[in-house]
């Protein structure tokens, strides 16, 4: 009767141990994460007061991206299964208990020698303090633990690349909302421009010294200077969207100010690409990454031909029984008992599986091999396209420049020309046309220049 209860009970529970399942959209409190400091400021609802500098705005997306904080809590994680893979190589305690029932009287204990007296019963309960150490098992722990190493590497390097990937991505929209900003105030100045200069065109006008014709261009050339004026507008406001996204805020926020200048300090020096490519192999944490998971694999392979050897235990328990019914016979009620000795085990046949997962882990190092070296070719792609956008920059920018002061200098001309009778309208608003397209070119090779720049540091590993 007492077994039925006891088996009632068991199916009752089963299935019923986890009383609080966990909630997959609570936030998660882990006590050896590290974070980086935020900004007193920094709100989720709220820009910033004052305008952000470069640096301010890398350190306040570093803080708050979440994918860079992601990475870091997968780095910790990698920690926690290399600590777990370390915890296989020490011994193991714990404490067995137990309860039986049998068909037949049982003694508490074995005897020791004929005529020993003993407890019989049909109910046993037992408790036990078990320890279990490997000795040996082919390298498999040893070469468990090393993979983990790697593979905490690994994440290490891979948190820092994303870091990384994400100060370049900041500085890019940073140079890019900036350029934008000129860009507006020289379509906001040619649109000023333009409506002053249809205010000399009425008195002209008046004056009978210009025709109809000439307003109705310079309006429909103001007309074009509005529209554009929108369009760029739009898109500095998502520009300015997607800073937020990086700097881990709403997009709800106003306006992220900026401050920043798009001219160089200082010449930029290029380096070789030879040396440059040497740099970015010894530097780049996502190659160093690449590195540490092919080595990591490679243990991975001993690992699983750790399989085909034995494994050899010392396990000793101590602990005592207890009859829980009735009973016959005499001798000590709660008698201790303890064991200490080698287990081995040997694997005569596992069905192939030992094979298979070999071949399936010197496969997975084959692949490998062939990314890091696909890797390799990627790095030195990356690096010559940096390069070669800078130098790319650097001559627009030169070109750029000198036809920059060519078209101030020829809408001046044209103005004065036409204000005296020896122009015409088209040459003004031709000269007006030239004079804006060279400026917004201008600002935006400026933030092409700062963008090559990064990514140069960015494909090198520089910080």
């Amino acid at each position: 009767m007492k077994a039925t209860a006891i088996l009632l009970v068991t199916l009752a529970l089963n299935g019923c141990a986890v009383v609080r399942p966990t909630d997959p959209y609570l936030a998660v409190s882990i006590q050896d994460h590290a974070t980086y400091a935020e900004p007193s400021w920094v709100s989720a609802g709220q820009a910033p007061e004052e305008p952000l500098e470069l640096r301010e705005a890398i350190g306040i997306a570093l803080a708050n991206n979440p994918e860079v904080l992601a990475m870091s809590l997968d780095a910790s994680a990698a920690k926690a299964r290399r600590d777990q893979a370390f915890g296989e190589r020490l011994p193991r305690l714990s404490v067995v208990s137990g309860y039986a029932h049998h068909l037949d009287m049982q003694r508490l204990l074995p005897a020791v020698q004929p005529g020993d007296p003993a407890i019989l019963s049909r109910d046993i309960v037992s408790g036990d303090v078990v320890l279990s150490l490997p000795l040996f098992a082919g390298g498999r722990l040893i070469s468990q633990v090393r993979a983990a190493d790697l593979l905490e590497e690994t994440a290490a390097h891979r948190l820092a690349r994303s870091r990384e990937e994400l100060a370049f991505n900041v500085s890019s929209v940073f140079f890019s909302i900036l350029a934008q900003e000129h860009v507006i105030a020289s379509l906001e100045f040619s649109l000023k421009a333009s409506e002053t200069h249809l205010k000399r065109i009425d008195a002209l006008i008046a004056a009978e010294k210009a025709a109809k014709v000439d307003r109705m261009r310079t309006e429909v050339r103001l007309a074009d200077i509005q529209q554009r004026l929108v369009r760029e507008k739009n898109l500095i406001a998502i520009q300015n969207r997607l800073l937020a996204n990086l700097l881990g805020m709403d997009s709800s926020i106003g306006t992220i100010l900026l401050r920043g200048e798009l001219e160089l300090q200082e010449e930029a020096v290029l380096p070789e690409s030879e040396a440059a490519i040497a740099e970015a192999c010894e530097g780049r944490d996502d190659y160093l990454a690449a590195r540490s998971a092919l080595e990591a694999q490679a243990r991975n392979v001993d690992v699983a031909a750790a399989g085909r050897w034995p494994t050899v235990y010392l396990q000793g328990s101590y602990g005592w029984r207890s009859a829980i019914g009735p009973t016959t016979g005499s001798g000590d009620e709660y008698p201790d008992v303890g064991r200490i000795g080698l287990a081995v085990e040997v694997p005569f046949f596992e069905g192939g599986r030992v094979g298979a997962k070999v071949h399936e882990q010197r496969a997975n190092l084959a692949a490998a091999q062939q990314r890091l070296h696909k890797f390799e070719l990627q790095i030195r792609l990356e690096v010559e396209t940096a390069l070669s956008n800078v130098r790319s920059s650097q001559e627009r920018l030169e070109a750029i420049r000198k036809s920059l002061a060519q078209a101030r200098e020829s809408l001046r001309i044209e103005q004065q020309k036409y204000e005296l009778g020896k122009g015409v309208i088209v040459d003004v608003l031709d000269a007006q046309a030239a004079l804006l397209e060279a400026e917004t070119t201008y600002y935006r090779v400026l933030a092409e220049l700062q963008t090559a720049l990064a990514q140069v540091k960015l494909a090198t590993g520089e910080e």
